[in-house]
């Protein structure tokens, strides 16, 4: 294990996803701007290279102040052995752009990240335009300038803008102006966990099916007063269904992994006591990452 101020200053390779412009690109460039970034297809791709030693860390999406959680994401951290070295929160403020000579009223159709599109719901049914979902922000500005569409606008950051050339339309078009993006850092190794800053942990666990067991494992943390910034229930996917013993009704209900964010160290002792605490009834605890709080 190393620190991660430390590995700041080397002149490593991180993994994104999205092709140039995308948000993803200036999330990887804040969290290593001494790094070469590298864009990559798919969320998957950028966990297997840094597990391969292709690259040596990953930023990617988890939530966003608007859109909510990335699923897909939550899913990949269980599945792979990366750890959580950071976090870094980046301000999205969406463009509409177009062809030059285009405008808003030309419009029919507007291309764009399905979260995108959600984050500026009111401005685009104010367009009466048609939305169509993209695999990312900058790839639809891509196929807009590549295809020279003159009905046709994309919703992406104005670097993407300058990238495709093309004619920002409107800026700022999010339904909230306080629409933040949180991105995690991934790495082979576990950094040293510090007391010397403010530091958030990520955890994984399971519980068995019971009245109050939710209740019991969030109050090993409030009986410590750790607050918790985060949780989040995903199903299981190996036992997507199951039915309790004894139920003879038949009916079957999800069986639960709860991902839970706090604001501790792991280098702190009432930390290890809460997680101490929580395995003696949970039936799967991981620790993802405990590291520094972004707090830019």
């Amino acid at each position: 294990m190393e620190l991660e101020s430390e590995w700041h200053t080397r002149h490593g390779i991180v993994y994104w996803v999205g092709v140039s412009g995308a948000y993803s690109e200036s999330a990887a460039e804040k969290a290593y701007p001494n790094c070469e970034t590298v864009p990559c297809e798919q969320f998957d791709i950028a966990f297997q290279a840094v597990e391969n030693w292709i690259a040596d860390r990953a930023v990617l999406p988890i939530e966003n102040s608007l859109g909510g959680s990335i699923h897909r994401n939550y899913d990949l951290l269980l599945r792979h052995g990366l750890h959580i070295v950071g976090e870094v929160q980046l301000s999205i403020r969406h463009c509409l752009l177009a062809n030059h000579g285009v405008k808003i009223e030309d419009l029919t159709r507007v291309l764009s990240h399905q979260q995108a599109l959600a984050q500026c719901e009111h401005t685009l049914t104010r367009l009466r335009v048609a939305r169509e979902a993209v695999d990312d922000t900058a790839g639809a500005a891509q196929f807009v300038a590549l295809h020279k569409l003159k009905d046709t606008g994309a919703v992406a950051s104005i670097g993407a803008a300058r990238i495709y050339d093309l004619n920002v339309l409107a800026q700022d078009i999010q339904d909230d102006s306080d629409n933040v993006t949180r991105f995690l850092m991934l790495a082979r190794e576990p950094i040293i966990p510090g007391t010397d800053r403010r530091f958030k942990t990520s955890i994984v666990f399971s519980l068995d099916e019971g009245p109050g067991m939710l209740y019991m494992a969030l109050a090993v943390f409030s009986m410590r007063n750790i607050n918790l910034t985060k949780i989040e229930s995903r199903p299981q996917r190996k036992r997507p269904l199951i039915q309790p013993a004894g139920n003879g009704d038949g009916l079957k209900h999800f069986d639960y992994l709860f991902y839970c964010d706090f604001e501790a160290s792991m280098a702190d002792l009432n930390a290890q006591n809460a997680l101490k605490h929580l395995k003696e009834f949970a039936t799967f605890l991981r620790v993802l990452g405990s590291y520094p709080t972004d707090t830019t």
